[in-house]
């Protein structure tokens, strides 16, 4: 298998997996375009290069069952080539609950996230790399009606964060492994509203690393990454224009419906620690060279801090409470926010990986340092064909019961193999094959009507129009990229799971406790007094 194909490399990963079955797997990632809305409040604002990746995983029990999908996985890679720092951000991971025992999906999430974490086959040839991910216990996220199915069992709060926990353990421990102590690591995560302590005793610290060749201090930290200085950040700079320091636009990156995305947009538009201030009146102007005697009476009077505020990102200069708020204390207050506060525990992530310099340039990248970080890549379709594979994901599926997963999924299986062979299905609108590759952002026309909804971007930051199109062509999705890229299937012959508690295991961890009886106590209930 090659070991630049991202397929290849998340098959490879499945061959290992307990069970008889089959795997088809279907991988999209787009080709790379200009974007300038991942520090939107830093000032300049770094230019990074943006793919959307998703990923939807079928499993076949024997070979006259009918495919159904039993995991999918979207998220978005970002590239920053003036730090050499790349940003993969998992946006959603979700099984269907369609699968048998054990589930693909943690082995699927792991060879992805070591597939780009490995600088050997790491897609843009960057020296750091941030996985960064929010983790929010919810029913479903890309299997629409999956929490009805019976058979799914979505995990809680606290044991989803501790599922992530343990997934970016497993990715650093082999990564630790295949680099032999190479590559510099560095795990954060935090559990708004709850102190080190508590966050321990929540998840339990038994994913501590005790990796050979380690400092002590490294393994999980609890807090964030934004003091650190072994990894760089991915926004660049220590001192701007004007001697101005960083400040926190350049520190939380801005992700689609990302609850950090949320807080700095109001922070950057507040004008004072208690909140947004009405604008004051404005003074009369003068109409036809005259003004009324109240304005001829009130001197003219010197810009205050409210109009301070409001202009002083337009002289480079933070905007709103940027320049005020700290790192700390943004997560303290992130707290107080509505999706951390819901009564359930959410958890933030962040995985720093740091190569050397010749590990970065390997030829084993799919991208040379010369080459440009816009030039599509064999295997790349174009990004609305992502996004519109999404929606349709999103708003026309049911996975509700067995037979409408199946047929959802041959619906979507065959939506992917004909937008390849511009031969879109009913519902699905076709791919456009111009040479005229649309600027970015791509304009909205009438066949947008099947984007996945997104959250809408900061109302004082829109998309800059200077982003000039692309001067590479848009690349064509055709069956030869179908059939050596995007699809591929694995057959598993391995020896089925060992249920927990079987003696057969032969270890005494697994042995059969004896159930220890249980006294129930009686309550007697009060008698009540005559009246």
């Amino acid at each position: 298998m090659a070991a630049n194909n991202l397929r290849d490399h998340l098959l490879a990963g499945l061959a290992s997996l307990p069970g008889t079955r089959e795997f088809h797997i279907h991988v999209l990632v787009s080709s790379p375009r200009k974007h300038t809305g991942l520090f939107p409040y830093a000032h300049p604002r770094p230019r990074a290069y943006l793919q959307d990746i998703l990923i939807l995983l079928s499993e076949q029990t024997t070979p006259e069952s009918p495919r159904v999908l039993v995991s999918a996985l979207e998220a978005s890679l970002y590239n920053i080539p003036v730090t050499s720092s790349g940003v993969l951000y998992v946006q959603k991971v979700d099984s269907s609950g369609h699968s048998s025992a054990p589930s693909p999906t943690a082995t699927l999430v792991r060879s992805f996230l070591t597939y780009h974490g490995d600088p050997t086959t790491r897609p843009i040839a960057v020296k750091n790399l941030w996985i960064q991910l929010f983790a929010r216990a919810q029913g479903q996220y890309l299997f629409p009606n999956s929490s009805e199915f019976p058979g799914k069992r979505p995990l809680a709060d606290v044991k989803l964060c501790a599922w992530w926990k343990r997934i970016l353990s497993h990715v650093a421990q082999e990564l630790h492994r295949g680099t032999k102590g190479k590559l510099m690591l560095r795990l954060y995560y935090i559990l708004p509203g709850y102190n080190e302590l508590e966050a321990i005793h929540a998840l339990g610290d038994s994913h501590t690393l005790a990796l050979s060749g380690q400092p002590d201090e490294y393994g999980w930290i609890y807090g964030h990454h934004y003091s650190q200085t072994d990894i760089p950040l991915p926004c660049p700079g220590d001192k701007w224009e004007g001697g101005a320091t960083r400040n926190l636009g350049h520190f939380i990156p801005w992700f689609d419906d990302d609850p950090k995305s949320r807080f700095i947009d109001e922070i950057a538009h507040t004008a004072n620690v208690n909140g947004v201030r009405s604008p004051k009146t404005k003074r009369p102007r003068p109409i036809h060279g005259k003004t009324d005697d109240r304005a001829r009476m009130d001197p003219p009077r010197e810009e205050d801090e409210e109009d301070k505020d409001r202009n002083r990102d337009k002289d480079g200069q933070p905007a709103g409470e940027l320049g005020k708020v700290t790192a700390d204390e943004f997560w303290e207050r992130m707290s107080f926010r509505q999706e951390c506060i819901a009564g359930a525990v959410t958890g933030f992530f962040a995985f720093g990986a740091s190569s050397p310099t010749d590990a970065a340039d390997a030829p084993g990248g799919m991208e040379s340092p010369a080459s440009s970080p816009l030039a599509p890549q064999p295997g790349q379709v174009p990004p609305r064909m992502v996004r519109r594979i999404v929606a349709t994901l999103l708003n026309h599926h049911d996975f509700s019961t067995a037979e409408r997963a199946v047929r959802a999924t041959e619906t979507l299986e065959g939506a992917v193999k004909g937008l390849c062979e511009d031969l879109a299905p009913a519902g699905m609108p076709s791919v456009k094959r111009t040479g005229d590759r649309p600027s970015t952002p791509e304009p909205e026309t009438a066949g947008d009507a099947f984007e996945v909804p997104r959250t809408p971007p900061p109302r004082s930051k829109p998309l800059l129009p200077e982003i000039s199109p692309s001067p590479f062509p848009e690349p064509v999705a055709s069956l030869e990229t179908y059939r050596s890229h995007i699809y591929g299937s694995i057959s598993v012959r391995n020896p089925p799971l060992v249920p927990k508690g079987d003696g057969s295991a032969g270890t005494s961890s697994d042995a059969v406790k004896p159930v220890q009886p249980v006294t129930v106590l009686a309550v007697r209930k009060k008698r009540k007094v005559a009246s």
